[in-house]
């Protein structure tokens, strides 16, 4: 151990880790045989690093999270235009992080920063690219891989095997099934499969966890109307969006609209066949 490295007097270490920099080690951590933690690091109290795990960079972990053997967190991206600037990774809380995990920092084209909230479960082989933004309570299957600033809000499911195309955006609750491939926006509470992934219908089993019975009625009215108008979506999610400013109750609806209105890529859909 050398630098300014900085361990709570519970942290429990192994022999065998190599910890260089200005680290910072929580109470009650556990840092694991032949783990590399290096750069300006910090773990939170209660983390536990199983063996042959590597730390590097910029790279900030809260507490509770479990990173398991193998998993590269830090390291320089992937990105042939990244030159070496200072970029971070933010990891939240209550994270399982699977064997063989990468997690890369931001860049300057991105903001210098990735970001990934609490409570969500990458399993195996996951990749997450420079400048993505993940949220909260999301799973990520074996060997989703997300490219570079692609940003995933809470209660997102990416099945296993399932790669997503760079600045892709993927809303609140939706999931894309494995073995697809994503390269357009998903809207809020859809479900998308296939190569190329296309939305084919709701993810009503995520839905059911997290809102009430007429919170679920009211998008799959709004979305049967979006998705079989005849009129181009966008016109018609600015139609809706007006109307639900008068409304009550009218989160959901202006969050979906919003994200329609705002999408760059584009939603992957067919006219009329929204299946259930």
């Amino acid at each position: 151990m050398t630098n300014n490295v900085v361990i709570h007097p519970t942290a429990v270490i192994a022999k065998t880790a190599v910890i260089e920099g200005n680290v910072k080690i929580g109470a009650n951590a556990i840092i694991g045989d032949y783990s590399v933690i290096k750069g300006n690091v910090s773990i939170g109290e209660k983390s536990y690093l199983y063996n042959h795990v590597t730390i590097m960079g910029n790279t900030t972990i809260g507490k509770n999270n479990k990173i398991f053997p193998n998993a590269v967190i830090g390291t320089p991206p992937q990105d042939l235009k990244y030159k070496g600037e200072e970029s971070v990774l933010e990891i939240g809380d209550n994270n399982t992080i699977r064997e063989s995990c990468m997690f890369n920092p931001g860049t300057e084209g991105g903001g210098n920063i990735t970001k990934i909230g609490n409570d969500n479960l990458f399993m195996a082989y996951v990749h997450i690219a420079h400048d993505c933004i993940v949220g909260s309570h999301n799973i990520l299957a074996n060997n989703a891989t997300l490219g570079g600033h692609i940003h995933v809000a809470d209660h997102v499911n990416i099945g296993g095997m399932t790669p997503v195309h760079q600045f892709v955006k993927i809303g609140e609750g939706a999931m894309v099934a494995g073995a697809s491939a994503l390269s357009q926006d998903i809207p809020p509470y859809c479900m998308a499969e296939g190569n190329r992934a296309r939305i084919i219908g709701l993810n009503r089993f995520r839905m059911r966890k997290i809102m009430e019975r007429d919170e679920i009625d009211m998008i799959d009215a709004l979305y049967k109307r979006l998705f079989s108008g005849d009129k181009s979506l966008r016109d018609l999610a600015a139609m809706e969006l007006e109307v639900a400013k008068g409304m009550e109750n009218n989160t959901h609806i202006i969050k979906i609209c919003e994200f329609i209105l705002a999408s760059e890529r584009g939603i992957p859909y067919k006219r009329g066949e929204l299946n259930e």
